[in-house]
């Protein structure tokens, strides 16, 4: 989606930069909209009609304002999906609605079910205040120049990457250093968007004072507005737990039954990150289904876009009838976009659930999004256009192409001029690049070419290509590129690599740490640098650290604690999952965000004005008479929890506790069908994810729970003021979604030998327990799993420590969770036959397993009996599991079949169409030669 944006304007010899059309995917004919947006972008509309400036952050016309209070007012409470905005005391602060005057500033509902994370960051008041700021052109030194901008004027000519103009007709008096297109020395930078507009980046603007993050090493230095991966950074832990999880890979959290044990082996091997794959949504659910489509220009939102289906859901047979269930997206101007479903019956309506005919569409809208003037939305046209236009709208932040630079830095360097002019690379270099990708020839090539000339050789004979996963990455190495002698700018080298957002910085042995300080680009966001050991030799090694801007959220995968890698293909993976990664990242800052926004709002814009019929929500309604002197229909109470049935996930604002910092944070709680995350509220990122079958249990309060899964590691949430119902709603979702239960305490007492009279493995699960002993008349039994012992999490012991605390306590007071009805244990391991090792599902740590008789005196291995009992315990656990694996074949296959299904559907419809259009051109020339 981004590739249109560039600085550059190439040169006769080079490929034409993409225009706002072919950056939307549309037609080239711009609809009356987009024309106003490109002027708007140049700068040529400069004031709009009925708006008044408000403040920094908000801009409001005084009717919209007004419009937005009386729709907030007269709305209901309880017919809201939404966390209503505070009671609002003057109309200073109804202009404001910003996210501090908001107890809750995320838009939060109960009985919406969400497809994936991005959609519960949906907030409406962001969407209003996201809309008045794109009117606002804001002038932002970014990446790498934000670091140089203090250097002093001198930094002003070359600031920002390089332009065609300036290498065209540049030479070596050309006056720029690396500059933007057609800079000199004596003028302020400018930057060119897709829309045509260009922003002065004077460097000499007010950039908030940062100083780093004080991180430096052999490979990096700390450096202003960026912040650097050294290694050992890890992942933000927020649990009772000795591992991170991945977090940020975590998107999609619905997931169809049969496609479970596909989806879950997916995210285990799957390592890329930041990428929304809910954008799959209106494509996977809606697309070639019957569905209604409406556009619409709020006076507050904007303009806005809504998808609704309604399904019938095939394991909803109950005694009510059958089951339904409406899925919508709803699209702002905010690059988040609502996606999810809500089951009919948790709807209230002045209808009747569960019939064919179903609910009056706007009371669904109405209570799915109050916030929404429902009166200005029109049906969207009967036409192929419109389903494909959605298609590319929602799925424009995806990109599965990536060019990434790659410079040189030899020994005794680090300037970006002394790497710019390295004409040809070592042997270090060479080696580096056969195992980063393949070189190919430029001349013909056909796959992505990442504006390489691949018809004429001006940008180079040769260049770096390889795939990973599902991406397709092109490297411009800048000893590939052009070279220029006598021409210290090098700027048909830079043109390319200063366009691109994450470079690759390779260092010889010997070469200075490197600084983003000394670039001089506002796209390089991300730095990766790569330093080599012992380099041509069998003991060659690499070092990894990044550098990235300090508004790109951090990636992985994480860079290990003073690790050299060796030259593999391990080695190989890592760098270019972290590389798209940055890339991914990237896109979530602050100048690619405000790019991508302007886009989106254009592009509904154009759909609300030349995509629309004259339809409203009201003429949907079937059988909609007008009845004089009627009573007003009241509407039917929906069905109590019913939304916790629901597939997607379920949402409550919780308190959580961070483990790892010691402070509370306020987060979003998310338990789908498949997934439980903790989502930040202030950062907006997920903090914490496991997957529901890995829950074991958990412990309810009134006001608080703890959720215990994998090997008894755990999360603590409490509810805020006012909500003990939500811990009521929790414990029943995660009876519904998990194969966990709650926990039991139990005060131990020991026997006349001092003995507690049971068996306890390294993990904390009771192998054994002494027939009618004091354990066993206090209700513990063979395959509970101790997770607390004297108010102490067993995940956080060793198993040492473990059993000095179970011998050396005068009252032991433990916390269990119950075996399954079969008696194996509520585990994440999966025992092996052999008795003396485990295999922890994906963690792959193998160790010994012995079990101990808890007593004051002896920590013994247990006897015979014991060890029979424990190989019982292993052989209802491989039961258990090879039951596991035989419904996930069947799932497998069941899956493989509505594929094949789906194949043979595809191919009907291509005939179809093909015969369609052949009668199309008979009848077409038919008519054509009729006329005379």
């Amino acid at each position: 989606m981004l590739r249109g944006y560039r600085v550059d304007t190439l040169d006769h010899r080079s490929i034409p930069p993409l225009g706002f059309p072919e950056l939307l995917r549309c037609d080239a004919s711009l609809s009356p909209s987009l024309q106003t947006a490109a002027q708007i972008a140049r700068g040529e509309i400069v004031h709009i009609p009925g708006y008044d400036y408000i403040d920094s952050s908000i801009l409001y016309s005084r009717e919209r304002e007004k419009s937005f209070m009386r729709r907030l007012k007269s709305e209901p409470s309880e017919t809201s999906l939404f966390r209503k905005l505070r009671t609002i005391k003057s109309e200073s602060d109804a202009l404001r609605l910003s996210i501090e005057d908001d107890r809750r500033p995320l838009s939060f509902q109960k009985c919406f079910a969400h497809y994936d994370v991005q959609s519960v960051l949906f907030n409406i008041s962001e969407a209003v205040a996201s809309r008045a700021n794109l009117s606002q052109r804001k002038n932002t030194t970014t990446g790498a120049s934000a670091a140089s901008a203090g250097i002093g004027p001198g930094a002003v000519g070359v600031s920002g990457a390089v332009g065609a103009g300036a290498g065209a007709g540049a030479g070596p008096g050309a006056g720029t250093d690396g500059g933007a297109a057609g800079c000199s020395s004596g003028n302020a930078p400018m930057f060119e968007s897709p829309l045509g507009s260009r922003e002065d980046l004077n460097p000499k603007e007010n950039l908030d004072a940062d100083e780093g993050d004080g991180k430096s090493n052999s490979l990096v230095l700390t450096c202003p507005h960026f912040r650097n991966e050294i290694g050992g950074e890890g992942e933000r832990r927020i649990s009772l737990s000795r591992a991170n999880s991945a977090n940020y890979r975590v998107s999609v959290l619905e997931v169809p039954r049969e496609n479970q044990p596909i989806h879950r082996e997916k995210v285990k091997r799957y390592i890329i990150e930041h990428i929304d794959l809910g954008a799959y949504y209106y494509h996977k659910y809606f697309y070639g289904r019957e569905h209604q489509n409406y556009f619409g220009v709020d006076d507050n939102l904007g303009p806005v876009a809504v998808s609704v289906r309604r399904e019938r859901l095939d394991d909803g047979k109950e005694k009510d009838g059958m089951q339904f269930n409406y899925r919508v997206t709803f699209r702002t101007s905010q690059l988040t976009t609502l996606r999810g479903a809500i089951l009919e019956d948790a709807i209230p309506s002045t209808a009747r659930h569960g019939t064919a005919r179903g609910l009056p569409l706007k009371e669904v809208l109405e209570y799915v999004i109050p916030e929404l003037n429902i009166q200005c939305l029109r049906l969207a046209l009967n036409s192929p256009k419109v389903p494909e236009q959605l298609l590319k709208l929602d799925e424009q932040g995806l990109s599965f192409q990536h060019k990434v630079g790659v410079l040189y830095c030899k020994a005794g360097q680090s300037t970006e001029e002394e790497m710019y002019n390295n004409e040809s690379g070592g042997p270090a270099l060479e080696e580096f690049l056969d195992l980063l990708g393949q070189r190919v020839r430029l001349k013909g090539f056909t796959k992505y070419r990442a504006q390489l000339d691949n018809k004429t050789d001006s940008t180079g004979t040769h260049s770096l290509y390889t795939t990973y996963k599902d991406y397709e990455l092109m490297f411009h190495v800048s000893t590939m590129l052009p070279y220029t002698p006598n021409n210290r700018q090098q700027l048909l080298r830079k043109r390319h690599i200063g366009n691109d957002i994450v470079t690759i910085v390779f260092q010889e042995p010997g070469a200075l740490p490197f600084t983003p300080k000394s670039i001089r680009s506002h796209f390089q966001h991300v730095f990766v640098i790569v330093k080599v050991h012992n380099p041509c030799t069998d003991n060659v090694c690499y070092s990894v650290a990044v550098s990235r801007s300090k508004d790109v959220p951090p990636f992985g995968p994480p860079i290990p604690k003073s690790v050299t890698f060796p030259k593999s293909a391990v080695f190989r993976d890592f760098l270019l999952a972290k590389v798209i990664n940055g890339e991914n990242a990237a896109h979530k800052s602050e100048k690619f965000r405000a790019m991508a926004t302007r886009t989106r709002q254009e592009y509904l814009k154009d759909l609300a004005e030349n995509f629309v019929s004259t339809a409203t929500i009201d003429n949907a309604v079937k059988f909609s008479f007008i009845t004089l002197g009627a009573k007003k229909k009241e509407k039917v109470k929906p069905r109590k929890d019913a939304h916790l049935f629901s597939v997607g996930a379920i949402t409550w604002s919780v308190c959580a506790r961070d483990f790892g910092q010691s402070m509370d944070v306020d987060c979003l709680l998310g338990i789908s069908n498949e997934f439980i995350v903790l989502i930040e509220e202030e950062s907006k990122n997920v903090v914490f994810n496991c997957s529901c079958r890995d829950v074991i249990g958990w412990t309810s309060g009134i006001m608080s729970i703890k959720i215990f899964y994998e090997r008894g590691e755990c999360i603590m949430l409490s509810a805020h003021d006012n909500c003990g119902e939500d811990i009521r709603e929790m414990v029943q979702r995660l009876e519904i979604t998990t194969r966990g239960c709650e926990t039991s305490e139990m005060t131990l007492r020991r026997n006349g030998l001092g003995q507690l009279g049971f068996h306890v493995n390294f993990e904390g699960i009771v192998a054994d327990v002494e027939p009618f002993g004091f354990a066993w008349k206090a209700g513990l039994r063979q395959g509970s799993r101790l997770v607390e012992i004297c108010k102490v999490a067993v995940a956080t012991l060793t198993h040492e420590q473990m059993i000095d605390l179970l011998r050396t306590s005068v009252s032991v007071k433990v916390v269990i969770i119950q075996p399954h009805e079969d008696g194996t244990p509520r585990s994440f391991c999966i025992m092996l036959e052999d008795a003396k090792t485990f295999y922890l599902c994906d963690k792959s740590v193998l160790s010994t397993n012995v079990i101990y008789y808890v007593s004051p005196n002896s920590s013994s291995p247990s006897t015979l009996t014991g060890k029979v009992n424990q190989l019982e315990v292993i052989l209802r656990q491989l039961q258990h599991d090879l039951r596991k694996e035989k419904e996930d074949k069947a799932m497998l296959q069941e899956e493989v079949q509505h594929l094949r299904q789906d194949n043979m559907r595809l191919q009907e419809e291509s005939q179809t169409a093909a015969a369609q259009l052949r009668k199309f051109t008979e009848w077409f020339f038919h008519t054509i030669d009729k006329k005379p």
